[in-house]
């Protein structure tokens, strides 16, 4: 009994002492992202080795969109006019995208924003993990696209 109480306390422990989203955290999702992995609720890991289509994200003001994106051999993306409207909350330090497109309204709550690395977690407890995306070059000499 004792140690399932110790082991408790050191869960909450954990959990209390994660690290909440700031306002200047918030500032660093807007770019190009690639997912890396889907935690499940029951703990299963669906891993993406390589991406062929990235998410670029743009919020002004606590609106904005995203989109999808295909890295190009040259460093540049090729896009297209499909987009989801987002905006962006906050309550009692929650910071959370409210997505809208013609088709589907959802919510992912920000679970954690850096420079390098963004999750986010949807009403069905799925975490999603990405990685910040960065083009690919692949012209002779390092000479950059046009």
């Amino acid at each position: 009994m004792k140690n399932w109480i110790f082991y408790a306390l050191v869960c909450l422990s954990a959990l209390s002492c994660q690290k909440q989203v700031s306002a200047a955290d918030v500032a660093k999702i807007n770019g190009y992202w690639e997912i890396e992995k889907v935690v499940f609720p029951d703990g299963n890991k669906k891993e993406y080795t390589s991406s062929t289509v990235y998410d670029y994200i743009e919020i002004k003001n606590d609106k904005g969109f995203r989109k999808k994106v295909t890295p190009q051999l040259d460093g540049t993306f090729l896009v297209d006019d499909s987009s989801e409207q987002l905006s962006l909350t906050q309550k009692s330090g929650v910071y959370t995208l409210h997505y809208l497109t013609a088709y589907a309204k959802w919510d992912e709550e920000l679970m954690s924003v850096s420079d390098a690395q963004l999750i986010t977690r949807n009403n069905s407890k799925k975490e999603y993990h990405y990685k910040r995306a960065q083009p690919i070059n692949l012209l002779p000499d390092g000479k950059k696209a046009q």
